[in-house]
């Protein structure tokens, strides 16, 4: 099994940023890939941001250049630095393990962006 606990979330007013970070723990070895969905109220969970082991990034479009994953290979953590939040970032954020076919999550952060 795979543990991921998350940190970082919280209230943001507009224009300002947040630090997500998920660490990592278990059954980890291998090729994978890390990263962020987020999911709002009466939404589907959507792609935030991931990062594979050799460092290739993938971002949803709605990024727009706003956010940076990076991951550190050695503690097993993957960040999400989220500048210019908007109101619509407003979600629960969770961190994504994925092994193969296999995906694990956390049990989210919530962020919330003030008008």
């Amino acid at each position: 099994q795979v543990r991921l606990v998350e940190s970082g979330g919280g209230l943001v007013q507009a224009g300002g940023s947040l630090r997500l970070s998920c660490a990592a723990s278990g059954f980890i070895f291998g090729d994978n890939t890390m990263g962020w969905y987020r999911q709002a109220p009466g939404k589907q969970r959507e792609l935030v941001a991931t990062i594979n082991s050799s460092g290739s990034t993938n971002y949803g479009d709605f990024v727009k250049g706003r956010f940076i994953v990076s991951r550190d290979n050695n503690k097993n953590t993957v960040i999400l630095q989220m500048n210019s939040l908007k109101p619509e970032d407003t979600a629960g954020y969770y961190c994504l393990f994925r092994r193969g076919p296999l995906d694990y999550w956390g049990q989210g952060t919530q962020v919330t962006v003030s008008s």
